[in-house]
């Protein structure tokens, strides 16, 4: 079989299903895991550069979101037509995250290898683990998707039991800083799991921005910062959005040192497996409580405030 995955969350999938030897193609976003992936050729290309541009700039470059996706990312159709690709993977939730999926029918349309399409629609915890365990079948190793399923939905249950009976600390999740936008889908439920209570957004909820008295009238005990697709240490560079809004050292979370930064990208932002270290992460982050491997800095830090 020959796989092109043209969302970082699917791939994110088929590593975990371990067919990373059949992956073909992929988008220039696609960074785990990083070793196998140095050799699959890229497909796609970004229509700006964002290590270019500050938060607000990359905002209004995407359109917020009313943006179509239509001229955000390349598509390499001829380079997509050698590679002959049996699956290409991809997703219709968010034209801002992935290469729009009306590209993507109308790219395969023109393929003679005539590929199957299959598109990630997951907009809750449940969902994500669903998506892992139907590619599995899809993609011929449907024992492995239910076998790599029930492992994480175990991971999962560890987190819940290791935080039962705690205080549940009232958290901000952000998904980006200017303008501000809170982080919904299955945020709020790893929030959940880890023993917190999620303000801003509802599990499964497709957010919009939000302006900065809502968020000061929150009164969050805990703010956590996972920028959709920046690394932390962009993150960190770009604190001063929030530090210098009015109010801002006057929020419980910040008196408490408890603002962190955390791996968006990773374990955050994408509908995949990882999702569930990110719900290990926050047993951490908020009750300091070890529910899987040790969390690094790398994964989660306070930072100044």
């Amino acid at each position: 079989m020959r796989i092109v995955s043209l969302l970082p969350a699917a791939t994110d999938i088929v590593a975990e299903l371990g067919l990373t030897d059949a992956l073909v193609g992929r988008t220039h976003e696609c960074d785990w895991p990083p070793g196998p992936l140095a050799g699959v050729p890229v497909v796609t290309s970004a229509g700006f550069d964002a290590d270019l541009m500050g938060s607000r700039e990359i905002s209004e470059a995407v359109g917020g979101a009313e943006h179509g996706g239509s001229s955000l990312y390349a598509l390499d159709t001829e380079k997509l037509g050698e590679l002959a690709p049996d699956v290409v993977l991809t997703q219709e939730l968010c034209d801002v995250c992935a290469v729009s999926y009306s590209s993507v029918a109308g790219a395969v349309r023109s393929l003679e290898s005539g590929p199957t399409v299959l598109s990630l629609e997951p907009r809750t915890l449940t969902d994500v683990l669903d998506c892992v365990e139907r590619m599995g079948g899809e993609l011929g190793v449907p024992l492995e998707g239910s076998r790599r399923t029930s492992l994480l939905r175990e991971r999962l249950e560890r987190v819940r039991k290791s935080v039962s009976g705690l205080a549940r600390p009232t958290v901000a999740a952000v998904e980006w800083l200017d303008p501000l936008w809170p982080a919904g889908h299955w945020v709020p439920e790893q929030i959940r799991i880890a023993g917190g209570e999620a303000l801003l957004a509802e599990p499964g909820e497709h957010t919009e921005p939000v302006d900065w008295e809502t968020v000061r009238a929150a009164k969050p005990d805990v703010v956590l910062l996972m920028p959709c697709g920046l690394s932390p240490e962009r993150t960190e560079s770009e604190r001063e959005l929030l530090t210098r809004l009015p109010g801002w050292a006057e929020l419980p979370a910040v008196r408490a040192g408890q603002v962190w930064v955390v791996d968006g990208p990773a374990y955050f932002n994408r509908p995949g497996p990882r999702v569930v270290r990110g719900a290990e992460i926050l047993a951490h982050v908020l009750h300091g409580v070890t529910a899987g491997a040790e969390v690094t800095s790398a994964e989660a830090r306070r930072t100044a405030v």
